[in-house]
């Protein structure tokens, strides 16, 4: 919340305590998915650029899809305008998330190559870019794991200098994570992305 909100929480709560009753109320018949569509939809309406990223990466971890936030975007249109729509896709394409991009969005999710598996030493970690996103890789013994370099807060995408032994932090707000597990073990709470991993014919593959 802003300064301004969190003042007005603390002199008024009692009133305003009614309307975010009412706004967690209004939306209790809703699927998931739906409820935090307009969620987005009522950030780019209000053109409130942090709550509008906020709302979005909430909208994608609770299964959301690109494409879905695009048609929801699309679908508001009418009510929306052209310059809140584009001002909206324009935060997406600076945000970088990989999953938006024209390559991914419609994509059946696959095996994609990644890297020759003898190219990791045991405990080692890499970060690596693929043809479609950057990821890091760790592996231990004949276990690979592969994350998403994009922290999962603000999709910041994490520099492999953030690398410290087992432990990634996001520069951005200092997230932390274990690149062995990939649980968020300071500031925030949602583990890196990772990816379903096999070995075929001494290639890493991973899936998305």
């Amino acid at each position: 919340m802003s300064d301004a909100l969190n003042y007005l929480v603390q002199v008024r709560g009692d009133a305003l305590g009614h309307y975010f009753k009412f706004l967690k109320d209004a939306g209790k018949h809703l699927d998931p998915k739906t409820r935090n569509l307009i969620s987005v939809i009522t950030k780019v309406h209000s053109q409130t650029e942090a709550g509008f990223k906020q709302y979005l990466m909430r909208a994608l971890r609770e299964g959301c899809t690109p494409m879905e936030v695009i048609d929801a975007l699309m679908m508001a249109f009418p009510a929306l305008g052209l310059a809140k729509v584009v001002w909206a896709t324009e935060i997406i394409l600076k945000m970088d998330i990989p999953e938006f991009s024209p390559e991914l969005i419609a994509a059946e999710p696959q095996w994609r190559d990644v890297m020759a598996a003898d190219d990791i030493a045991d405990g080692e970690v890499l970060r690596v870019e693929s043809a479609t996103r950057t990821v890091f890789v760790y592996r231990e013994g004949d276990s690979y794991r592969v994350y998403d370099s994009h922290c999962p807060h603000q999709v910041t995408n994490i520099p492999h200098l953030a690398l410290e032994g087992m432990t990634l932090t996001c520069p951005k707000h200092q997230w932390k994570f274990d690149i062995r597990t990939g649980d968020c073990i300071a500031k925030g709470k949602h583990p890196m992305k990772a990816f379903e991993t096999r070995v075929a014919d001494g290639r890493l593959l991973a899936w998305w």
